[in-house]
Parts: C-alpha cells; sequence; structure tokens
C-alpha cells in the first residue's frame, strides 16, 4: 500500500506543481497587460490635460475678442 500511496503522491504533486506552473504564466501575462494599459492611460492622461489647457486658452481669447467692438461694417 505504501508504493500506491507513494505514486498517488507524486501524481498529484505532478498536477500540483502543472497547475502552478499555468497559472504562474496567467499571472506574468495578467501583469503585462495591465502595466501596458497603464502606460496607455497615463499617455491618454497626458493628452487630456493638454487639450483642457488649449480649451482653455481658446475660452480665454474668445472672451478678450467678445470685449473689443464690432468692426464698423457691421
Amino acid at each position: 500500500m505504501t508504493e500506491k500511496h507513494t505514486a498517488t503522491d507524486a501524481n498529484r504533486l505532478d498536477d500540483l506543481e502543472i497547475k502552478f506552473s499555468y497559472q504562474q504564466e496567467t499571472i506574468d501575462s495578467l501583469n503585462e497587460t495591465i502595466t501596458s494599459q497603464w502606460r496607455e492611460i497615463e499617455a491618454l492622461r497626458l493628452q487630456l490635460q493638454r487639450l483642457e489647457g488649449r480649451l482653455v486658452e481658446m475660452a480665454e481669447w474668445q472672451g478678450d475678442a467678445g470685449s473689443e467692438p464690432p468692426p464698423p461694417h457691421y
């Protein structure tokens, strides 16, 4: 019986090692995906900040134009 248990235990250990290996690959893959997405989010955040700044500049520029009198042909 001891040999049977030993073989069964070895098989179980092999199965656990295989599962662990696949889980480790999955974790590594997910980590790469998250890192890539984080970089993309950061780039988009910076782009959004620049666009917001440009919109503020445009609004200020249009606000200044509204305080001038209309051209003589109006």
